[in-house]
């Protein structure tokens, strides 16, 4: 039992000078070294900074280009109402949606459809007038020729020579606002102001677009007529006369090449 517990006491002395030596030792020589690096932590995301600043201005030209900025801010945010009141697109929009119900076509073409034929059209008839504003007034300025009430002139004499060609044809809208503004009857174009020319030109296509619209209908009110008499007759009163007619209706405006002959009277209409 004395050499057994005597045999554990030299153990426990000679082990921790035996583990240290082990831990001097080196690698052997079949080991490589560690070919391992630390990967590099990715760089953040770039956010770039916006500072807007206000301060007074400087100079003259500083004071003109920030009129000139507001000026254009506003009329971009007017532009969807110059684009659809004063220019051709009403008319022709109103017609597309006239033709679209006079066929009962319920989904086609999609409104989305019949607005962007209308908006090419548009830039289609008024492409001349639009030339006239770019060569005389946007071009000029942009090249600093002009200062912007001279532009602001020089773009809306091409517009309101349009709008005074169209309701030519129909002088009571005129007569009519000018009469509501207690003003004199007008001989010419110079004597009509810009506020009395746009609303009594929206009128003017109002009218022309709601008559277009009825010959529109009436070759189509007479097929659903002899449709919903023919249905009446054979006692199929439970049965919708339009479902019927729809067909008669396409093959008819397909016959007479529909599309081309509509689109080539709202075109005449403008001359």
């Amino acid at each position: 039992m004395h050499r057994f517990l005597l045999l554990i006491l030299i153990l426990s002395i000679c082990t921790p000078f035996f583990i240290s030596a082990q831990a001097t030792d080196s690698f052997p020589d079949i080991s490589v070294p560690s070919t391992m690096s630390i990967p590099t932590p990715e760089q953040p995301p770039f956010v770039p900074f916006i500072d807007l600043t206000i301060r007074n201005p400087e100079s003259g030209q500083e004071v003109a280009f920030s009129l000139q900025l507001l000026l254009l801010l506003t009329v971009l945010s007017l532009a969807p109402s110059i684009i659809i009141l004063m220019t051709s697109f009403l008319r022709v929009s109103i017609v597309l949606d006239f033709i679209k119900r006079a066929l009962s076509l319920q989904q086609v073409p999609p409104n989305q459809v019949l607005l962007g034929i209308s908006l090419f059209l548009t830039i289609f008839i008024m492409w001349p007038t639009f030339q006239l504003i770019y060569d005389n007034s946007f071009k000029p300025l942009a090249d600093g020729q002009i200062s912007v009430e001279t532009a602001y002139r020089e773009a809306e004499a091409p517009l309101r020579l349009f709008m005074y060609r169209q309701v030519q044809g129909n002088p009571d809208s005129i007569r009519l606002f000018m009469a509501m503004r207690g003003l004199d009857r007008p001989e010419t174009l110079a004597d009509v102001p810009t506020y009395v020319l746009i609303p009594a030109f929206i009128l003017n296509e109002l009218t022309i677009a709601f008559k277009i619209g009825i010959v529109i209908f009436i070759p189509f009110i007479v097929i659903d007529m002899v449709v919903a008499s023919a249905l009446m007759s054979m006692g199929m009163i439970m049965l919708p006369p339009v479902m019927i007619s729809m067909p008669f209706k396409l093959i008819l405006f397909i016959l007479v090449d529909g599309w081309g002959l509509l689109t080539s009277q709202v075109m005449q209409s403008f001359l």
